[in-house]
């Protein structure tokens, strides 16, 4: 896609590993539900990197079962709870992220989070940070999540925007591929939660940024190169 330019009507940002560093409220849970099943500690990074999966995937990651196993639905959500306990605690937003939403509110730019987080957690964890948007799309609000383009769709017509004047940022490979099929420019997080053996590069962005602090650049400059 072309970087909108002067036309770029809204950005869209994913929100775990793109919008907001959230691991660390993770890893006390993570941690927290290893010592409930009789398991020792483990690499806090290893957990880091597995946020952006969700839930289920936390669960195969801490406790070695798998979705379709006796006793997963329980884990998971007693995971859910253990998270529910420490939500925005540690959390903070990236470097340069509260700076860009001042300037993209100067310049009249709209934002919005389209995510794969639950709205319960989604919702009061931007209220404890602060960060106000018009448009927060979680997969309570449509019939399919990520990678499909549902949820950007409803986000661009949430911020009164088309998908080609407008920007989608996300730290994995289902948000690239959805931001391509709902005819965005494609913004890969590549500081984000990114797993071992994978890598921004093959995801096919437009363009890929490995420092929060470039974001700014990336997405106000027209040619969508940070200078």
């Amino acid at each position: 896609m072309i970087h909108p330019g002067r036309a770029l009507q809204c950005v869209v940002f994913d929100l775990d590993g793109t919008l907001v560093d959230t691991a660390d409220d993770f890893v006390p849970a993570v941690q927290k539900l290893r010592e409930e099943y009789g398991h020792g500690p483990m690499d806090a990074n290893a957990i880091r990197a597995s946020v952006s999966n969700g839930s289920r995937a936390l669960v195969t990651l801490s406790l070695g079962i798998q979705r379709d196993e006796k006793g997963f639905e329980d884990a998971r959500l007693r995971l859910l709870d253990l998270y529910d306990e420490v939500l925005g605690r540690f959390a903070t937003p990236y470097a340069g992220v509260p700076a860009l939403l001042r300037e993209l509110e100067i310049q009249g730019i709209r934002w919005g989070v389209a995510t794969n987080k639950p709205r319960a957690y989604a919702a009061p964890l931007l209220k404890m940070l602060k960060l106000e948007t018009d448009s927060l799309v979680c997969p309570d609000d449509v019939a399919q999540a990520k990678p499909h383009p549902e949820s950007l769709f409803k986000a661009c017509a949430d911020l009164n925007s088309e998908p080609r004047r407008s920007i989608y940022i996300g730290d994995h490979l289902r948000d690239i591929e959805a931001g391509q099929r709902a005819g965005m420019y494609t913004v890969a997080a590549a500081y984000g939660y990114i797993e071992a053996g994978d890598c921004a590069d093959r995801w096919g962005a437009d363009i890929i940024i490995t420092d929060s602090e470039q974001l700014a650049d990336a997405i106000l400059n027209e040619e969508g190169i940070p200078s």
